[in-house]
């Protein structure tokens, strides 16, 4: 799917691979410093998203079509327009609110959630702009962690490598957010090699894209929960989890919980389940015709020979083409009867001239 995948050595894969992770931390830090020039506060997070999501998706274009004569570089990332991708997308969804439920339910059942709803009309409109933040931080997410850099680190240690390399590549990325613990870079690491496994499963973006998006979306905008240490993200529901800090997270929220850990680790065989078909179309070896053609009919017909002994030539047949023609039904099988001499005689002889 990727050109370059099949372009360069081990050593140029590696070196683009040092360049794509410069050009993320670059920019990331262009799209921070632009939205905090470009809009406010409360409009920045969503606008930093927007631009560094913008930034990903032509960088590491630009890179796919310069560096390795990719002809459609998008598409190469992991976005390609091809048949079922909203289904793929939609499959990733429900998975990832899966994971979201799974986590919530043992909350509930040992201390409860103590939720708050508002029904200012307000709060609706940002709560589709909280909606857009997360699917857009989804986006460029996907595209750092499982787009070229990724691809071309596939090339240069497999696909095994670079998944295990960029669980802790992710990790240590999330470590570096204000009130992360050991539980909160376990959990990045195992949702890093749950991602990864789907992307290389279908070939695409649109699957991981939609689990990501479910799993952080589902936990701040229908239960009210902390992401990663924010809890403002939810401006309908308001969710104040009541257990212990080691099932809940406390203000980090579920990331930072080892029950969190263990469900995401354990939702990787579901993954591997829900993609089997994808995986059977998009990954299954190409046969690609090789070697010196060889005319079976020749062969079969040669062996024979050799144990039979040369055939005879077969007899010449004619083959009619059109019906014969046929006499017509007044003249089939008729015979003029021969007269006698003396009778043709006389019958040729002058008789009385008719009188006036």
């Amino acid at each position: 799917m990727s050109t370059a995948a099949a372009s360069g050595g081990r050593m140029r894969a590696y070196m683009e691979f040092l360049a794509a992770v410069f050009y993320f931390f670059l920019a990331r830090a262009l799209a921070h410093r632009g939205a905090q020039g470009f809009s406010s506060d409360r409009w920045s997070p969503l606008v930093e998203q927007a631009m560094l999501a913008f930034l990903m998706l032509i960088g590491y274009a630009a890179m796919g079509f310069w560096l390795d004569h990719e002809e459609h570089p998008i598409s190469a990332q992991g976005w390609p327009r091809r048949k079922g991708w909203p289904g793929e997308a939609g499959l990733g969804l429900a998975t990832g609110w899966g994971l979201a439920v799974i986590c919530v339910l043992p909350m509930v059942v040992a201390g409860g959630i103590a939720i708050s709803v508002s029904a200012q009309p307000s709060a609706w409109g940002w709560l589709m702009a909280d909606a857009a933040f997360f699917a857009l931080a989804a986006v460029a997410e996907e595209i750092a962690f499982r787009g070229y850099g990724f691809q071309r680190f596939a090339h240069a240690v497999g696909p095994i490598g670079a998944s295990l390399g960029f669980a802790v590549y992710y990790a240590l990325v999330q470590a570096m957010i204000l009130g992360s613990n050991h539980a909160s870079v376990a959990v990045s690491a195992a949702l890093g090699l749950v991602l990864s496994t789907a992307y290389l499963r279908t070939r695409a973006l649109w699957l991981s894209w939609g689990l990501n998006f479910g799993w952080k979306a589902s936990r701040a905008l229908l239960f009210g929960l902390a992401v990663s240490g924010v809890s403002s993200h939810s401006p309908v529901v308001q969710g104040n989890p009541m257990g212990p800090f080691w099932l809940t997270g406390g203000g980090f929220g579920l990331d930072g919980t080892w029950v969190a850990f263990a469900i995401v680790l354990a939702s990787l065989p579901v993954v591997f389940k829900i993609t089997r078909d994808l995986d059977y179309r998009y990954n299954a070896p190409t046969i690609v015709p090789g070697g010196i053609p060889v005319d079976m009919d020749a062969a079969a017909r040669a062996q024979h020979e050799a144990a039979m002994g040369p055939a005879e030539p077969a007899a010449p047949t004619l083959v009619q083409i059109g019906p014969a023609a046929t006499p017509p039904p007044c003249c089939q099988g008729a015979r003029f009867p021969r007269k006698p001499r003396d009778q043709l005689l006389r019958t040729i002889e002058p008789g009385p001239l008719p009188q006036r």
